[in-house]
This record gives structure tokens, sequence and C-alpha cells, in this order.
């Protein structure tokens, strides 16, 4: 399959936006995002899956309906293994419905304190889904492994970025560089996957 000409990035969330088009900075297309004012209207959507494919597929297919142009989206989240997985698919909610990135990060913190360092095992999952007006969904995911520490470190990145500690380093993913970290970033591999999977290279 060749890729579209157009495709639209099923986002709202700026720091997600910019990091998807730095990940995919080498693809041959044009990409449409909620700041071109002639794309029309990017759909609101409430993210009420139980899983990460259910949001992505969700987004995928709403901006696809409401624009008439393939769409790419993605849902990620940090799975702590002290937590049980949690929060996962939460994981933009964790410390409520309207939480902030800084609030969540808090809460992920609070919850794990006491929890050896041994037992710090996280994982960030991405889930990326593609489709076409009237198409199949096609989707893959990307995973990169690594620890927890309980004290912020660095400030690039977002979300659970200033704690997590990607295995093979000793700096978290805020005080990677942008191509460190999409080299080995959940969403850097669900991304190169997908275009792999569409183009068949």
């Amino acid at each position: 399959m060749a890729l579209p000409r157009r495709i639209a990035l099923a986002t709202k969330n700026e720091h997600k936006l910019v990091e998807i088009i730095r990940i995919c900075s080498d693809w041959p297309v044009e990409w449409v995002t909620v700041h071109d004012r002639d794309a029309g209207t990017f759909p609101d959507i409430d993210e009420t899956g139980e899983t990460y494919l259910d949001n992505a597929a969700l987004k995928a297919r709403a901006v696809t309906d409401a624009l008439g142009i393939p769409a790419l989206a993605d849902d990620s989240g940090i799975e702590v293994d002290a937590l049980g997985g949690r929060p996962g698919p939460r994981s933009a909610r964790f410390a409520g419905p309207d939480a902030t990135d800084e609030r969540n990060l808090a809460e992920l913190i609070r919850s794990v304190r006491g929890v050896p360092a041994a037992g710090l095992t996280a994982r960030y999952r991405c889930v990326a889904a593609f489709v076409v007006p009237g198409g199949e969904l096609i989707s893959v995911e990307g995973v990169c492994e690594g620890t927890l520490t309980t004290r912020s470190r660095g400030t690039g990145g977002f979300g659970y970025d200033p704690i997590f500690v990607p295995v093979g380093w000793d700096r978290t993913m805020a005080e990677l560089e942008p191509g460190e970290k999409d080299r080995i970033s959940h969403r850097g591999r669900a991304f190169r996957a997908i275009r792999a999977l569409l183009t068949g290279d």
C-alpha cells in the first residue's frame, strides 16, 4: 500500500502533535492537523475505551469521518508493575478527569512512594491506528521498558517522562535529546512500525 498524499493527525494534544510530526518527518505526506484552518472541524472525542486500541480507533475513525481523509491516531500510557499495570489507558486522567501533566506526575510519585527501587519496573505502551474513509483499521503497538525514579529529572518530553528511565540508559526520558527519545520511545517504535506495515518496507 502506498502512503496517502494527505493524512490527518487525530490529536489535539500539542506535545503529542509536535512529537509525532518529528518522528514522522521523513514521511512523504502532507500532514493535516487541528491547526489547519481549511481542514474542517476536528471533533472532540471522549476517550471512553477500555484499551489503548479502543481509544486510538475512536480518534482515528472520528477524524476520518469528519474530514473525509485518512487519519492516524495513537493512544498511549505508562504501566507500573507495582500498581498492577496502572495507570495504563487512564494515564492522562490518573489524577482525575481534568488533570494536568503535573498533577498526574505528582499522583504517580505519591502512589509508588515506599516501593523499593527494584520494584519500580514500568513500561510505556503506545498503540497507533490508521484508517481510510470506509476502510478497515490498521493498528500496531510499540513498547519501551524502563524503571521509575521518584524524583523528577529533566525538562524535555512531557507526561511522565521526568521519572521514566528507559532500560539501558541512566537518564530519564525528559533528560534525553529529542532524537534519542524518538529512537527508543514507545511512540517512535509504533509509528515506524505502522509506516512499515503501510508501505511493506
